[in-house]
């Protein structure tokens, strides 16, 4: 069976970078997400992610360090979420990394956690593995500051 390729998408003023390795389990989209054609930015990403299932790491890391995004980018990665969700080896862990302006973190109540976690938590209710999500405050250079670690 040959193996995954790499996918890497360069950022532009408008979309995110996004970098999936195969071989480590790190799928990251960093940067805006504003695209005028969402699905031309997320199709690759999402058909990737299809055949990464098929042979998954113990532990895949979605991260998703995106400092603004619209609805059309969030229902792409609420189907890219739910993808992942669908591998099928019960010891395997899925952890979403969430990261967040440090001020913005600070002020988050844990139902403001709950309110921010629900589209993801509600796509990946039926997970036949283990998730946790990790919620990250971060200062303007990227750095973290504070973490919250929540298992579904």
């Amino acid at each position: 069976m040959k193996e995954l390729e790499d996918l890497h998408i360069e950022a532009t003023t408008k979309t995110p970078s996004a970098d999936l390795i195969s071989q480590t389990g790190e799928l990251t989209l960093t940067g805006r997400s504003i695209p005028e054609n969402a699905i031309r930015v997320y199709e690759p990403v999402f058909e990737w992610v299809k055949e990464y299932i098929k042979s998954p790491r113990p532990v895949t890391n979605l991260r998703l360090n995106l400092e603004y995004f619209n609805t059309a980018t969030s229902i792409w990665i609420a189907k890219i979420a739910k993808e992942l969700s669908t591998i099928s080896k019960p010891d395997y862990v899925l952890f979403i990394h969430l990261y967040f302006s440090i001020e913005d973190f600070e002020e988050m109540e844990s139902d403001d956690i709950k309110e921010e976690l629900a589209p993801i938590t509600d796509m990946v209710a039926n997970a036949q593995l283990s998730i946790g999500i990790k919620i990250y405050g971060i200062d303007d250079n990227g750095v973290i500051l504070k973490e919250h670690l929540v298992f579904m």
